[in-house]
């Protein structure tokens, strides 16, 4: 299971991080400040960082500054009680992932936590190899013999998850969620409309196939 590093300088917060987290099965790291938590990750790997602004010595802000000048594409997460929007430009701009203003909703933030590290895994996983077909992350690329298919970023999000998945269920709700964003204005209506683009482009596919299961979602079948 994946490690989460919290770092904030209120230790009753991480506690209580640590409660919900460790439900869903999560293993916790513990940093009170920016530099405590460079000091964790020297000995210790981190999947998810959730991380306050505000914190002596070294803060939000210059943490995330430190791990991307590094190169460390670690998801982070700021949970802060900062909530202008200048705050939340200036976190996104250094290289945040995602933000929530205290005081927080624990079970949401357990969703956002799942939604970035299933965002991590598929932007990790680069390739999908089905048969004849390629399906590459860095360049939104479906390649198949005849010809090389750049789709649409949401529409190559949407059907990349579902085949590095096969045969898994996915509700509209779930693939808005991970594919648009919990805090998107869109409706789930928009998923039906990308897969019918896809099933325009690939209906005729003999490697895989994008599934309706009636009152739930979808799922991606590969073709033996």
């Amino acid at each position: 299971m994946a490690n989460i590093l919290l770092v904030d300088d209120n230790e009753k917060i991480r506690k209580l991080m640590e409660i919900y987290l460790k439900r869903d099965g999560y293993n916790i790291l513990h940093a009170e400040n920016g530099k405590a938590a460079l000091d964790v990750l020297d000995a210790a790997i981190a999947d998810l960082i959730i991380a306050d602004i505000m914190m002596p010595e070294m803060d939000g802000y210059e943490l995330i500054r430190s791990l991307r000048n590094a190169g460390f594409d670690t998801p982070v997460l700021m949970v802060t009680a900062r909530d202008t929007f200048p705050d939340k430009k200036m976190g996104f701009d250094l290289g945040a992932d995602d933000y929530m203003t205290k005081p927080v909703d624990m079970d949401e933030l357990v969703l956002r936590v799942k939604a970035l590290l299933r965002r991590s895994k598929i932007s990790s996983e680069k390739q999908i190899l089905l048969g004849n077909i390629i399906l590459d992350y860095d360049s939104l690329e479906v390649r198949t013999p005849e010809e090389n298919i750049e789709l649409p970023k949401k529409e190559f999000y949407l059907l990349y998850k579902l085949l590095s998945y096969p045969k898994k269920i996915f509700t509209r709700q779930e693939l808005m969620d991970e594919i648009w964003g919990l805090d998107s204005e869109a409706d789930e209506r928009t998923v039906d409309v990308h897969i019918r683009r896809l099933r325009e482009k690939f209906g005729a596919s003999s490697e895989f196939d994008i599934i309706t299961i009636r009152g739930l979602g979808y799922k991606g079948v590969i073709r033996a």
